[in-house]
């Protein structure tokens, strides 16, 4: 059993504004991608600028995506009583499955002004976004947000009683998808796209592990305690969501495979 790290939430203060770690992270991700992506600019055809533009793309379908699948996926009713709230993001709550969704329609809108493949932009974008994902599992973490369920592994850990949830020790949750979601998807994405790939192979892929990887979690996290199990006493909106993702990873993984094959084999003949 270890005892919850005591991090003060809040970064640094300046006069009344209040920086909060959580925040912090989404800078350390846009910035990790800014400077991932120009690494590899030139595979694309595009200018230092350009990533730049990408990247403030890429930050407004996070924003406006994350925040309105939460709403959507996880606040619906409290939405349904107070409409304003929708814009109290003061108040926290942003959605992974939504800020996807924001990033792939930002992906689409730039990859039409700059005359690129959707697939082709896709997969140049998958392997910038894992380091983002982790800082925001750490900065989920540092606001005592994403609990675990209780556990008697040797690294469980207390959760500070501010939350109400009791003296059991617990999974550290958001530190698995700290580890799964941003280190180790991250190394994958990077090391297999080292090389040019069939086109759909990196989206696919991304698809498929961060599916993979938070259905899993997802046994050891709470369930949304406004939404509980969604069905079978084990299915949380969590999964319910990535489910799509798995699908359309698996399809686009095999499709870019059997294209590989077939150009394998005209290449032989």
């Amino acid at each position: 059993m270890i005892a919850y790290p005591q991090i003060d939430p809040v970064a640094f203060s300046l006069g009344p504004v209040q920086l909060h770690w959580y925040g912090l992270m989404y800078v350390v991700g846009l910035t990790a991608a800014w400077w991932l992506g120009r690494r590899r600019a030139h595979r694309l055809g595009l200018t230092h600028d350009d990533i730049g533009d990408l990247i403030f793309y890429g930050a407004l379908g996070v924003i406006i995506g994350g925040r309105l699948g939460f709403v959507l996926f996880y606040g619906l009713d409290q939405l349904l009583t107070n409409p304003l709230w929708l814009f109290m993001v003061w108040e926290g709550g942003m959605s992974f499955h939504g800020g996807l969704a924001g990033v792939l329609i930002a992906a689409w809108l730039f990859a039409r002004r700059h005359r690129l493949a959707y697939l082709q932009l896709t997969d140049f974008i998958a392997p910038l976004v894992p380091i983002g994902l982790g800082a925001g599992r750490l900065g989920n973490f540092i606001n005592h947000e994403l609990p675990g369920r209780a556990s008697e592994v040797p690294w469980a850990m207390i959760f500070p009683p501010m939350l109400g949830l009791g003296p059991e020790p617990r999974h550290p949750s958001a530190l698995y998808e700290f580890v799964l979601e941003g280190v180790v998807l991250f190394v994958v994405l990077w090391w297999v796209s080292r090389k040019p790939q069939t086109q759909g192979l990196i989206s696919g892929l991304f698809l498929l592990l961060y599916g993979t990887f938070r259905f899993i979690v997802e046994f050891v996290r709470l369930p949304d305690p406004q939404l509980g199990f969604i069905a079978f006493d084990w299915l949380t909106m969590g999964q319910l969501l990535t489910v799509p993702m798995l699908a359309a990873g698996a399809f686009l993984v095999t499709t870019a495979r059997r294209s590989q094959r077939t150009m394998g084999a005209t290449s032989d003949r």
